[in-house]
C-alpha cells in the first residue's frame, strides 16, 4: 500500500483556494469632507500572525527604518490542522473510473478508490492601524459567509474530478494592541477562523479494456483431463472501448476430441 508515490496537490489546491477568496479586498481612506483621497488593496500573504506581530514589535517606527517596518494594512492566513470527518464518510471500495486514450494501447480505464474526507481548519488574520481600517475588511468578507462560501476545485484533472469545497466562518475575533507607551506602535488585529471541508485523494491505477474472457469445462480433473465444453463471453460490438455502451455475447461449445487449450500457442493440442 504505502510506498508508490503519488501527489494531486489536494492541499495545495485548498490554500490557494483559500487564499484567491480575499486576494481582492480594498481599504479607503477619506478627508474631512467624506471624499475617498486614497485606495489601498489590502496585501495577502500565507504567514502565520505572531510572524506579523513580532516584526511590528521589533520595528514599530515607521519614520526611523521604513526597510524593515511591516506596513499596515496586511492580511495573512494559515493551516491550522487537518482532522477526519467520519460524518462524511464514502464506502471505502467505492471506486472513481475514467477513460483516457492512449497512443499504444487504445483507450485504457483509469481507477481510484473514493476520496477520504477531512476538515482543514484555517485562520485567516487583519492587521491595520486603526478600527476604521479594520472594519472596512471584515464588512467586505463577513457578508458572503452563511455561515460557509463554496469553491469548486478541479481536484483530480486525470479523472475529471471537479469537487464543491464548502468554506465554514466559525468564529472573529478582534485584538487592540494599543495598550503601552506612545512608542508602541498599534495593530487592529482580526482573526477569523474557518473550516473548509475537502476529500483527500489516492493514488490513480490503470487497467486496459478486457473485451474477451474464456472458460474450458472439465468433468473429471484427474488422470490428464481433456476439456469437454468451453464458455466464451465477448463484447458486443467486439471493437467496443471502455466508454462505449456495448452489451455481451456468450457462447458454450461442446469438445470430444480430447484436446487443451495452450495459452503459450493460442490453440488448441
Amino acid at each position: 500500500m504505502l510506498g508508490d508515490y503519488f501527489y494531486h496537490e489536494s492541499l495545495r489546491k485548498i490554500i490557494i483556494a483559500f487564499g484567491t477568496i480575499f486576494n481582492n479586498i480594498h481599504i479607503h481612506r477619506k478627508d474631512s469632507t467624506g471624499k475617498v483621497v486614497q485606495s489601498i488593496k489590502v496585501p495577502l500573504a500565507y504567514s502565520p500572525k505572531e510572524k506579523f506581530i513580532a516584526r511590528l514589535d521589533q520595528q514599530p517606527d515607521l519614520v526611523q527604518d521604513r526597510r524593515v517596518a511591516v506596513t499596515l494594512p496586511r492580511m495573512g492566513f494559515e493551516i491550522s490542522g487537518l482532522s477526519y470527518d467520519p460524518s462524511r464518510k464514502l464506502n471505502r471500495m467505492g471506486q472513481i473510473k475514467s477513460v483516457r486514450a492512449s497512443s499504444t494501447d487504445g483507450k485504457i480505464m483509469n481507477k481510484q478508490f473514493n476520496p477520504v474526507p477531512y476538515n482543514i481548519s484555517m485562520n485567516l488574520y487583519s492587521f491595520t492601524s486603526s478600527a476604521e481600517g479594520g472594519l472596512q475588511i471584515i464588512e467586505q468578507i463577513l457578508p458572503f459567509f452563511q455561515p460557509d462560501y463554496t469553491v469548486s476545485i478541479r481536484a483530480i484533472p486525470s479523472m475529471n474530478v471537479v469537487r464543491d469545497v464548502p468554506i465554514i466562518l466559525n468564529s472573529v475575533n478582534y485584538e487592540d494592541t494599543y495598550s503601552g507607551d506612545f512608542t508602541t506602535r498599534r495593530a487592529v488585529v482580526y482573526t477569523l477562523g474557518f473550516t473548509a471541508k475537502t476529500y483527500l485523494y489516492g493514488p490513480v491505477s490503470q487497467q486496459r479494456v478486457i473485451k474477451s474472457t474464456q472458460a474450458d469445462m472439465y468433468t473429471d480433473t484427474a488422470n490428464s483431463p481433456k476439456r469437454e465444453q468451453r464458455i466464451v463471453v465477448e463484447t458486443n460490438p467486439t471493437g467496443a472501448d471502455a466508454d462505449d455502451d456495448f452489451g455481451f455475447t456468450t457462447t458454450v461449445t461442446s469438445y470430444t476430441d480430447s484436446k487443451n487449450y495452450n495459452p503459450t500457442s493460442d490453440s488448441d493440442e
